[in-house]
């Protein structure tokens, strides 16, 4: 009997626990609201009259350039500004903000940090602190593509945490049973033809088309990872497996528009190929990415791409929604999915880490 009521408090003891936790989860999130605004928006919270001066055109430039590999100029970025003193309680949900702060007393030189979720959940706030105008204009300058990519990179974050919850599961199947390995695209390409080494799956619409395939091919040294030799696989696998509708009509890629980089995904070396395809022989065309990764285990380069065919609209959006899709491919010696390193350094909210401390020992 004993033992039945000390079992019995124990369970009691552990139910409280448990209601307590839900109960503070559910206050956060009631208090604390999710981030406004729409994917690459972002806020700048500067002074007008630098913002219009030398400075602030510097980091307008920045946010104002075109997103690479597309048939046409597509900004990278929607840009909003506002003043310190109109920086409301509405605004600071924005998803992206950054704030930037100059005072020659404080500072020595110009910097920028991120904090995550400093007024809404699933924000980012990005400080750049700055002794003057002439540093802040300077510092703009030389780190341009570091400010893109970060807030390239956070978008992309964002995206995969999304699909790891919502995916195509035909192109997870497909992925598994031809690659053996998992990739997370979106749930609407539900279309597909499977070959030799080889899958293409696509929503198949009439308007806003997008796609992803794969393939492989043997690895046979570091020479397999120039511009030539990566195209020219490209060419020859869309040839065979993506035919047009009528005979000699097949797609390749426009050579001229179309460039390579070396990245790194789940921190090893891949290749990216970003630029234009058509269709020869046919009105077809549009962009492409691709990465291109060593399989070690079967000593093959498995190449997944994204291309859209969207004359009709903007691809901005399509490409990048696939573009993340690419970031979540996992090879067969890769466990679980890595978020892309942002390049700049996160400054922790020392507020909520005291919080955190204090409801750890109670």
């Amino acid at each position: 009997m004993h033992r039945r009521t000390e079992l019995g408090k124990m369970l009691i003891a552990l139910g409280i626990l448990v209601a307590s936790s839900l109960l503070q989860s559910c206050h956060r999130e009631l208090i604390f609201p999710t981030a406004s605004g729409r994917p690459y928006e972002v806020l700048v919270v500067l002074e007008d009259k630098i913002w219009e001066a030398p400075a602030g055109r510097a980091l307008f430039d920045i946010l104002d350039t075109d997103v690479p590999g597309l048939p046409q100029s597509e900004r990278s970025f929607r840009i909003s500004h506002t003043e310190p003193k109109h920086f409301s309680q509405a605004m600071q949900i924005f998803r992206n903000i950054i704030q930037v702060n100059i005072d020659p007393t404080k500072f020595s030189q110009t910097r920028m940090r991120f904090m995550r979720n400093k007024y809404a959940m699933e924000q980012i706030y990005l400080t750049i602190n700055t002794p003057n105008e002439e540093s802040l204009r300077e510092f703009c300058i030389q780190n341009r593509q570091e400010v893109v990519d970060f807030l390239t990179r956070t978008e992309m974050n964002r995206l995969i945490r999304r699909l790891e919850k919502k995916y195509s599961k035909v192109t997870m199947d497909l992925a598994w049973s031809v690659f053996n390995c998992k990739l997370y695209a979106p749930d609407e390409l539900k279309s597909y033809k499977k070959g030799d080494h080889f899958f293409w799956t696509s929503n198949n619409t009439a308007s806003g088309m997008e796609n992803i395939c794969m393939y492989s091919y043997e690895y046979e040294g570091p020479e397999t990872f120039n511009k030539e030799y990566i195209l020219h696989k490209r060419d020859s696998v869309m040839e065979k497996n993506l035919p047009g509708e009528k005979e000699g009509m097949f797609m390749q890629t426009d050579t001229l528009c179309t460039q390579i980089k070396p990245i790194v995904v789940h921190g090893r070396y891949a290749m990216e190929a970003r630029g234009l395809w058509f269709m020869r022989n046919d009105g077809m065309g549009g962009p492409f990415v691709s990465h291109s990764r060593i399989d070690a285990e079967t000593n093959r380069v498995v190449v997944v791409e994204g291309f859209v065919y969207a004359p009709e609209k903007m691809k901005r959006g399509l490409m990048r929604r696939l573009e993340g899709s690419l970031y979540t491919l996992q090879l067969p010696e890769e466990q679980y999915l890595m978020e892309l390193e942002t390049g700049v350094d996160e400054e922790k909210d020392e507020k909520k880490g005291n919080e955190n401390q204090q409801n750890n020992s109670k």
